[in-house]
């Protein structure tokens, strides 16, 4: 009884002290890490439209490649969370612009990125799957003793666990973004059957989501390549960039080194 009481208390005094590093973070530290994220958001979601180009060939996107890596240069500029949140902004748009020139299924049309709530069908399995991809990151910060409240880019307050919404942009591309592509250009998801439309937006139905949910489990069961070289599912890539968050909160002089799609 003692030594369970003994271990919980040091662990909770662990949690603490992660906690109040965090905290302590400067605000150059905070930027430099911020511009790092955002940059590697860019760079993943410049090499999917690159694989897209490479297969079928577009103009369009070829103009928003180069768009997306002049902007993840400019990150390094950035003076400011707003004005590196600026950049992110406009790398995004120009992204959703390509995105949906990756789209090949008739029925499936994307021209922009609509959230709160998501306006057609692409955006509400892009909406689906961000959230389940969050929610298993704030699981892993939470887990490994990371205060979820205190991030760099995104700002923490009630009920937003801002670390959840950093860590997330890395893999926006390499999870959710592709997967979302894999299941409409191969017509395993039916526009019609599959969604419903209600409170004036469009959300996976019952049916939309297994077929979502199952598809997601198993391209994290695949396996990616580390930075060691080692093959690892993309389920202990998300923990292995976590872990390696925490070790920069620790020692910040190190910085912090963001998953890219290799």
């Amino acid at each position: 009884m003692g030594y369970c009481y003994g271990r919980i208390v040091a662990i909770e005094t662990g949690y603490r002290q992660l906690s109040r590093y965090q905290q302590q973070l400067t605000d150059e530290e905070c930027l430099k890490t911020a511009r790092m994220i955002v940059q590697a958001k860019l760079k993943n979601s410049r090499i999917l439209l690159i694989r897209h180009q490479r297969r079928h060939g577009s103009e369009a996107i070829k103009s928003i490649i180069q768009t997306l890596a002049h902007l993840a240069e400019q990150c390094q500029q950035a003076d400011s969370i707003p004005r590196l949140m600026g950049i992110e902004g406009i790398g995004a748009a120009s992204y959703f612009q390509g995105f949906g020139d990756c789209l090949i299924h008739d029925d499936f049309i994307f021209t922009a990125r609509s959230r709160r709530p998501p306006g057609n069908p692409v955006n509400a399995m892009l909406s689906f799957g961000y959230q389940v991809l969050w929610n298993h990151l704030l699981s892993l910060i939470e887990l490994k003793g990371l205060d979820p409240y205190f991030a760099c880019l995104h700002q923490g307050g009630y009920r937003h666990a801002a670390l959840a919404s950093d860590l997330i942009e890395e893999f926006r591309a390499a999870i959710v973004d592709s997967l979302t592509l894999y299941l409409i250009n191969r017509k395993l998801v039916d526009p019609v059957q599959d969604f419903e439309f209600r409170d004036g937006g469009c959300f996976l139905n019952e049916r939309g989501r297994k077929i979502y949910l199952r598809a997601f489990l198993m391209r994290m069961e695949e396996s990616l390549e580390a930075a060691d070289q080692s093959s690892q599912p993309r389920w202990h890539c998300l923990s292995v960039q976590v872990d390696t968050y925490k070790r920069f909160v620790y020692q910040p002089v190190d910085g912090y080194k963001p998953y890219l799609i290799r």
